[in-house]
């Protein structure tokens, strides 16, 4: 197989593609681009940062995933992320480092866009977003309250105004409002 076919390989897989360098994306297939409302020009050379809600979930979940990434080589989860537009959606987000050691100096990622699964139906604080996307990956407050480096008390909180948002009245019904909007 030379270069071209795994350039075509790139430009028509059925996921969103991303070649980064230093959490910056050096290349993007166009599937990118259309789940994003962006352009190739406006992406390439840009952080990461640009598809995130906030600055502040770029820079916690960067630091969550870095010892992951650095241990096993690869990571993924399902989160909320920003179109150009500033819709926020939900996308699963599965990606490799090139270099253990250096877990963000080089990687490739897939994106999926999980919309049409799991429409967002309320308006939420960075903090919600991170506690959502680890209620529907089944983890426990105390679970969750590990990996955000809070106490399960606050994350009882924030599932107690996720609760209210949504109108669900137990986490089980939460659970499924939140995959179902």
């Amino acid at each position: 197989m030379d270069i071209a076919d795994y350039r075509l390989a790139f430009e028509m897989a059925p996921v969103g593609l991303v070649i980064s360098r230093n959490r910056t994306m050096i290349d993007c297939n166009q599937q990118v681009c259309e789940m994003f409302g962006a352009s190739r020009e406006l992406l390439i050379g840009q952080s990461f940062r640009l598809l995130y809600p906030s600055a502040d979930e770029y820079e916690r979940l960067g630091r969550r995933m870095e010892p992951i990434l650095n241990a096993r080589g690869h990571y993924a989860d399902s989160r909320l992320m920003k179109r150009a537009s500033g819709e926020i959606f939900w996308c699963h987000v599965s990606g490799r480092a090139l270099n253990r050691e250096q877990p963000h100096a080089s990687g490739i990622w897939a994106f999926e866009d999980l919309s049409a699964e799991r429409p967002v139906r309320a308006e939420l604080t960075a903090r919600e977003r991170e506690v959502a996307a680890r209620l529907l990956d089944g983890m426990t407050s105390k679970e969750i309250g590990r990996a955000l480096e809070i106490s399960h008390r606050t994350v009882e909180i924030y599932r107690a105004r996720l609760m209210r948002k949504y109108g669900a009245s137990t986490a089980a019904e939460l659970v499924q409002k939140l995959l179902v909007g």
